[in-house]
């Protein structure tokens, strides 16, 4: 890919990665580095980035830099641990609108694994084969555990909502 095209590539890609990255990171500041290594990266692999996918390989790329951040993070908590002899504070996941804070309630109830295929599904946009090849496997698969984490969601939401029989 040349110098034209990976700019065209970064103007039409760095939105959806940013948010991707924000969704996954405690803060802007860290969606910030998430994005920019995963561009340096695709910088830096420029001729491996397939003609075809070229976005899906992106978020791949991102998922990488996430999970050596998250194992980053992990050793400097354990070091802190041992430092200190007390574990760091938990990670508060806030809402953006207090309107949403039932689905952000349920998203949290929800097994990471089942939380990051709906997020992959409806906040990145990304097709049920998309996502099978970015988590290298089945789309029959994909399919079969979005159905169950949806209805596990649901699960989650129904009980987080007032009945009406409550407030008469």
């Amino acid at each position: 890919m040349d110098e034209d095209s990976f700019s065209d590539f970064y103007t039409a890609q760095f939105a959806d990665l940013w948010r991707f990255a924000r969704r996954r990171t405690e803060s802007g500041e860290d969606a910030d580095d998430i994005t920019a290594e995963t561009f340096a990266v695709a910088w830096r692999r420029r001729d491996d980035i397939p003609a075809e996918g070229a976005r899906l390989w992106l978020f791949g790329v991102a998922r990488n830099v996430l999970a050596n951040q998250q194992r980053e993070s992990r050793r400097r908590g354990r070091l802190h641990l041992k430092i200190a002899t007390e574990d760091p504070p938990p990670v508060a996941l806030d809402p953006p609108d207090p309107a949403a804070a039932g689905l952000w309630q349920a998203l949290a109830a929800l097994t990471p694994d089942d939380r990051e295929l709906l997020l992959l599904r409806a906040w990145d946009r990304l097709a049920v084969t998309e996502i099978a090849t970015l988590l290298d496997t089945s789309a029959a698969t994909i399919s079969s555990r979005l159905h169950k984490a949806r209805r596990r969601l649901d699960q989650h939401l129904d009980t987080a909502r007032p009945r009406e029989d409550e407030h008469a």
